[in-house]
C-alpha cells in the first residue's frame, strides 16, 4: 500500500503546479502546466493532475494557493491574474471529486505560512513579502495567518511611498491609486519605468529600486512590528545580495521607535507558494 500523501496546488497567472508530498516535505511527484484560460478547463486539468501525482496514494489533505481576491472559508476564487476565473468554487469541486479536506488561501498568505512552518518556526511575528510581477505579502501572528476586517487580505503592495524614480516615470498603479509600492518596484513596474526587464537593470537602477523597496519595508515594519521580514519573488532573487542589502540599509537608517526586524531572502526560493499549499494541506488534513 503506497504511503499516504498531501497534495499541494499552486494556481498562478501563467502556470499551475500540482505536487504530492510527504509530511516531511519529500517531493513524491510534481507536474506543471500552463494555467488554462477558463475555469472549466482549469478544474478539469487540476483534477487529472491530482490523480496523476497521487498515483494511488491516500490523500490526507489538499491545499490550494492562488492569486486574490478569494474567500478562504468557502474556497471560492476570482484571481485578478486570471480574468476569466470568476467565483470559481475550487474547494467544493476538489472535495467532491476526491473526498478529502481542502484548504484554500491567497498565495502570499500561503507563502508566509510556509516560511513560518518550514523555515522559521520559532518566529511568532513573520512578514512575508513577494516582489515579483506584483507586490504582495502575508503576516503570521502567533503562528496563524493574520486576517483583516471581515477576513480580508491586507495589501502591502498598495501603500504609497516617497520614491526615487527617473524623471517622467509613471507611478500610477493598476489599482487606480498614485504612488503604490507595486507600481514602483514590481517586475511589471520596472519594465514600465525603466524600459527594460529587471534582469537588464544597471547597478544604479537596481540601487534605486532597492531604495524604494526599503521605504516600503520601513512602513511595514512600523505598522506590523514583525521580528522577521522574509522576501521572495523573482525580482528579489534576481536582485541578489546587493539589492537585499540596499533595501535593508534604508530600513535600518529610516526606521525609528520600533525594533529593527531581521530582513532576509526566503529560504524556500521560487517554490514558496507551492510549499504554502503543502502547509495548507497539512492544516486541512
Amino acid at each position: 500500500m503506497p504511503t499516504p500523501c498531501y497534495v499541494a496546488i499552486d494556481i498562478g497567472g501563467t502556470k499551475t503546479i500540482v505536487a504530492a508530498m510527504s509530511a516531511e516535505r519529500e517531493l513524491l511527484e510534481r507536474r506543471r502546466i500552463d494555467t488554462p484560460l477558463t475555469p472549466q478547463e482549469g478544474l478539469s486539468a487540476i483534477a487529472a493532475l491530482v490523480s496523476e501525482v497521487a498515483a494511488g496514494r491516500a490523500i490526507r489533505g489538499m491545499g490550494v494557493s492562488a492569486g486574490g481576491p478569494l474567500e478562504y472559508r468557502t474556497g471560492v476564487i476570482s484571481p485578478l491574474n486570471l480574468p476569466k476565473w470568476r467565483n470559481v468554487p475550487v474547494k467544493a469541486a476538489l472535495e467532491d471529486r476526491f473526498g478529502t479536506a481542502v484548504s484554500v488561501d491567497v498565495d502570499t498568505n500561503a507563502a508566509a505560512l510556509a516560511e513560518f512552518r518550514f523555515a522559521s518556526p520559532e518566529c511568532t511575528r513573520l512578514l512575508y513579502v513577494t516582489v515579483s510581477t506584483g507586490v504582495g505579502g502575508g503576516f503570521i501572528l502567533d503562528g496563524s495567518i493574520y486576517r483583516g476586517g471581515q477576513g480580508s487580505h491586507p495589501e502591502v503592495g498598495h501603500q504609497a511611498i516617497p520614491a526615487r524614480i527617473p524623471r517622467g516615470g509613471s507611478v500610477r498603479c493598476a489599482c487606480g491609486a498614485a504612488g503604490c509600492l507595486e507600481a514602483i518596484v514590481s517586475g511589471a513596474a520596472i519594465q514600465k519605468i525603466y524600459g527594460v526587464t529587471a534582469d537588464k537593470l544597471s547597478t544604479a537602477q537596481w540601487d534605486e529600486v532597492a531604495y524604494n523597496l526599503g521605504q516600503g519595508l520601513r512602513n511595514m515594519a512600523v505598522i506590523y512590528a514583525p521580528s522577521l521580514i522574509a522576501l521572495g519573488g523573482g525580482v528579489t532573487i534576481g536582485g541578489g545580495q546587493r539589492f537585499l542589502e540596499g533595501a535593508r540599509a534604508v530600513v535600518q537608517e529610516e526606521l525609528k521607535i520600533v525594533p529593527l526586524p531581521e530582513i532576509k531572502v526566503s529560504a524556500l526560493g521560487y517554490d514558496t507558494a507551492l510549499f504554502g499549499a503543502l502547509a495548507l494541506a497539512m492544516q486541512a488534513g
